[in-house]
């Protein structure tokens, strides 16, 4: 009775043992690698394009076989205790956190074609204006009131850009070809909207570039592009939207001290 009972519990332990190594697919100095962690590192790289097959994952197992011999080593020189070493696995660690966060959240409040479509009208509400216009950039104020009294005596713009500190519109006339408003930055972008067609500003302008003196050419309305053709952007930027407003009720409701 005796003897059956001690084989009975040698089975069980066999069936045990036999059923932990089917959870493993290797075992290094005693520590398991886990058949879930080379599944997951045989998702990761078909995500990357490659081909699930036995060879794969006979290199998969190779290669979380080596790395846990090279981290045991590194742990057993105590690597992991050095500062630098710990900042970087806990930047890492907070960087793969945050980014699964993010994922989450996202699924968590999917963007609708209807929230896209939505987006893409108000955006399209307002025909495009495009600017033809001539600047002149230089120094100082002074020099800018200079090139604007010469104007009003009938020189020719495009004679006195020649002087300009941007030298890729002076080598033009100082020609800025079309584009919109929003390609400049706000001072030169206010002057220049205010303008009629032909005229230039009354006063110089001021930027962290120096001082224009603006003439505008020309306007005309633009197509705004099809919706197709601006989707993906469209989804991105909503979504970086809500991403930040998301960061910022958590920061609202966070006691920072």
């Amino acid at each position: 009775m005796i003897r059956e009972l001690k084989l009975s519990l040698i089975m069980i332990s066999l069936a045990a043992s036999g059923m932990a190594l089917a959870q493993n697919i290797a075992v290094v100095n005693g520590r398991p690698i886990t058949k879930e962690r080379a599944d997951l590192f045989l998702q990761e790289l078909e995500k990357q394009g490659q081909q699930a097959s036995p060879e794969l994952a006979t290199l998969v197992r190779q290669e979380l076989v080596d790395r846990e011999i090279l981290l045991q080593e590194a742990e057993r020189r105590g690597l992991p205790a050095v500062a630098q070493n710990k900042f970087q696995i806990e930047a890492s660690r907070q960087q793969i956190l945050i980014q699964a966060l993010v994922q989450d959240e996202l699924s968590r409040n999917p963007l609708t074609e209807d929230a896209v479509r939505q987006e893409y009208s108000k955006l399209t509400a307002e025909p495009i204006i495009e600017y033809r216009s001539r600047h002149i950039l230089v120094d100082s104020e002074a020099e800018a009131r200079s090139i604007i009294d010469k104007l009003r005596a009938g020189s020719s713009f495009q004679s006195l850009a020649k002087q300009s500190k941007d030298p890729g519109s002076a080598a033009q006339g100082g020609d800025l070809d079309w584009a919109t408003p929003q390609s400049f930055v706000q001072s030169f972008s206010d002057a220049m909207v205010a303008l009629k067609k032909g005229e230039v500003t009354k006063d110089p302008v001021k930027s962290q570039f120096g001082w224009h003196v603006i003439r505008l050419d020309d306007t005309r309305e633009n197509k705004h592009p099809d919706f197709e053709t601006v989707r993906d952007q469209l989804t991105e930027t909503i979504q970086r939207k809500r991403l930040t407003e998301f960061q910022q009720r958590l920061k609202a409701k966070a006691k920072i001290q």
